[in-house]
Order: structure tokens, then C-alpha cells, then sequence
């Protein structure tokens, strides 16, 4: 999963991605210190993992890694060439979802490129720029497609599905609020890869008086989740200084200073957890005396194809799948106590993955 962190100068975007990866970006109280985007690998936290290398006596642990991709600022006008242009939009354009860090906090200290504190107007800022992306590559689709759709019915319908979404970004609507009539016309939007399809988690930047009540006594962060219902996406509320302070510190100590702040998780966590659910992913796990690992999937993703995540000999000569959930392994106490109460169940093709299934592939190739 590739996660590119966006945001206006100075909304601590790149305090956030130095914290959450230990990476090495520049963070500077003026716009622009971000001029490449800068990449780090984060681990998913899974208590599952550990008790498997346990139980297996593993000799090597793999959790499911997250890509961070930290984007350098956006003005607006970027679209037009302003600040640093295209080069945002090129960026941003290989990430499966987007985290949009939204200032909400007042420091005098801290300036704003626009020279106050306005969640809804900086996301109205980075949404536009975008949308002006998109309509400039559906312009040109829409160009092409309407010499060729005078003879051909199914081009026809294309070019009313493009025409649709013109209308939409015109409006002002990102190309994710834009409803379609069939699964097979959204199919057709994924595959535009516009800009404004991306899923959206907003990350609400609050100071660390706000952390412990979860941003509900912050207007700001109120604005924010109001608007993200509006067009389904994600909220998540941190405290970048806060992520910044406790990311050197062992699991023991982060745990205990964040208790002491009223809060149970780290900002990481809570943004594993949404990105997770917003993009529909889950996680079956393998174990063994060599690895004990667990692979990020879809929600919905059948045995063969989970198969495949591990290599495409698996999926080609699947067999079937041995299958025991976590928890009825946990509650035996070994794999062979849980296949002798018959809680290891032989799953074939059909069988739909659920998270935290332990599984062991039969293929033959």
C-alpha cells in the first residue's frame, strides 16, 4: 500500500512523515523545504504476528509494510505551474490513497501560506488544484473520444460517462463524490486514474491540548469530518508534534506517554487502522519454524488469489487451503490441537479470505 502525504506549506505534512517513518525530510517553518517527495516504510502493527512467531518458533518476522510518500507542498495555482507545479501532481498521481494533513491549530508562532487558520478553505485549496488537473486530462479524453463515438454505441456511452464527470469537477465536486450508475461506469472512472477519484483520509493536525477528547471541543476538526462525510471519506485526529516527540521512544515509553495524555493509540496507529478500512484491506497471516508473516489483501479476495500474493506458482497450481482463524488457533494452543478439534477446515477456490485466517497453501505446479 503506497499512502502520499499532502497538505499546504506549513501544516506539518513533513513533521508528520519524519515522525511516522524516522525519515530524514526537511522540516522548516517556510513553504517549499520539501522539494522531492521523500519516501519511508512503516511496519503494521499486528499482535497476531508475535504470538504466532511464538507459537511457531519462528525464526524470522514479517508484518505488512505501508509506503509513505511525502509530497511537497501545494499553492494555489499549482495546476497552473505556481509554487512547484506539476511535479506535485506527478507525484501524487502513483499513490493508492491520499492523506491529507488539514492544519487545526492556532500558533502564532507557525505561519499560514494564506495568513490564517481555515481547514475548509485549504482543503478547498488542494481539491481545486487537483480537480483543475483532472479536467484538463478529461479534456483531452473527451476530445478523442467524440470522433470516434459518432460511430460506435459503446464509445457513445463512454463519452456520456466522461461528459458526467466534466459536468461534476466543473461544479466544483472531486471525481469520488460523482455517482455512477453501474459498477461497470465506476470501474471505467478507476481506470482514468484521475486525481480526485483517490480515496481521501484528512488527518486533523490539532495541538496536544485537543488529542485526549479526539478533536470534539475543536471547531476546526468539526468542519473537517463534516465535510469528509459529505464525500465518504476518512477523519482522523493527531497531534504531529505529539508523533514527533514519542517516535524515538520504545513501545513501553510511547505507551506510557500517551496514556498520560488521555489517549490510547499514537497517530500512526489510528492511520494504519483508517487507511485500512478505506480502502478495504485486511490481513491473513502464514507461520512457520522459517516465517511467521502477515500479507495485506482485499476484502472479498479469494483463496487462489490470496495464494498469489505469495507467489503466482501458488495461484497457478492451487490446490486448496488449509485454513484455522487466529483466535480458535490461539484458543488450542497449537496447530495439531486445533486440527484434532476440527477448527482446521480444507478450503477450495471459492473460498472468500476474513482477516486473520492462518493459512497453509497446497498447489502443485
Amino acid at each position: 500500500m503506497k499512502l502520499g502525504i499532502v497538505g499546504l506549506p506549513n501544516v506539518g505534512k513533513s513533521t508528520l512523515f519524519n515522525s511516522m517513518t524516522l525519515g530524514k525530510a526537511e522540516a522548516a517553518n517556510y513553504p517549499f523545504c520539501t522539494i522531492d517527495p521523500n519516501v519511508g516504510i512503516v511496519t503494521v502493527p499486528d499482535e497476531r504476528l508475535d504470538k504466532l512467531t511464538e507459537m511457531y518458533h519462528s525464526a524470522k518476522t514479517t508484518p505488512a509494510v505501508i509506503e509513505f510518500v511525502d509530497i511537497a507542498g501545494l499553492v494555489k495555482g499549482a495546476s497552473k505551474g505556481e509554487g512547484l507545479g506539476n511535479k506535485f501532481l506527478s507525484h501524487i498521481r502513483e499513490v493508492d490513497a491520499i492523506v491529507h494533513v488539514v492544519r487545526c491549530f492556532e500558533d502564532t508562532n507557525v505561519v499560514h501560506v494564506d495568513g490564517s487558520v481555515n481547514p475548509l478553505r485549504d482543503i478547498e485549496t488542494i481539491n481545486l488544484e487537483l480537480v483543475f488537473s483532472d479536467l484538463e486530462i478529461l479534456e483531452r479524453r473527451i476530445s478523442k473520444v467524440a470522433k470516434l463515438a459518432k460511430s460506435d454505441k459503446a464509445l457513445r456511452h463512454e463519452l456520456e460517462i466522461l461528459e458526467k464527470l466534466q459536468a461534476g469537477l466543473e461544479a466544483g465536486q472531486c471525481a469520488r463524490a460523482i455517482e455512477m450508475d453501474t459498477p461497470e461506469d465506476a470501474a471505467f472512472v478507476a481506470s482514468l486514474d484521475l486525481l480526485t477519484a483517490k480515496p481521501v483520509l484528512y488527518a486533523a493536525n490539532v495541538a496536544e491540548e485537543d488529542l485526549a477528547d479526539d478533536g470534539a471541543s475543536n471547531e476546526f476538526v468539526q468542519q473537517v469530518r463534516k465535510f469528509a462525510k459529505s464525500e465518504g471519506s476518512e477523519v482522523f485526529v493527531l497531534c504531529a508534534k505529539i508523533e514527533e516527540e514519542i517516535s524515538d521512544l520504545d513501545e513501553a515509553d510511547k505507551k506510557e506517554f500517551l496514556a498520560d495524555l488521555g489517549v490510547s493509540s499514537s497517530g500512526l496507529d489510528r492511520l494504519i487502522a483508517a487507511s485500512y478500512k478505506l480502502l478495504g484491506l485486511i490481513s491473513y497471516l502464514t507461520a512457520g519454524p522459517t516465517e511467521s508473516r502477515a500479507w495485506t489483501i482485499t476484502q472479498g479476495t479469494k483463496a487462489p488469489q490470496a495464494a498469489g500474493k505469495i507467489h503466482s506458482d501458488f495461484e497457478r497450481g492451487f490446490i486448496r487451503a488449509e485454513v484455522v482463524a487466529y483466535d480458535d488457533l490461539m484458543r488450542s494452543g497449537s496447530y495439531n490441537a486445533a486440527k484434532e478439534a476440527g477448527l482446521v477446515r480444507s478450503e477450495g477456490k471459492e473460498y472468500v479470505m476474513k482477516d486473520g485466517d492462518v493459512v497453509l497453501f497446497r498447489f502443485n505446479v
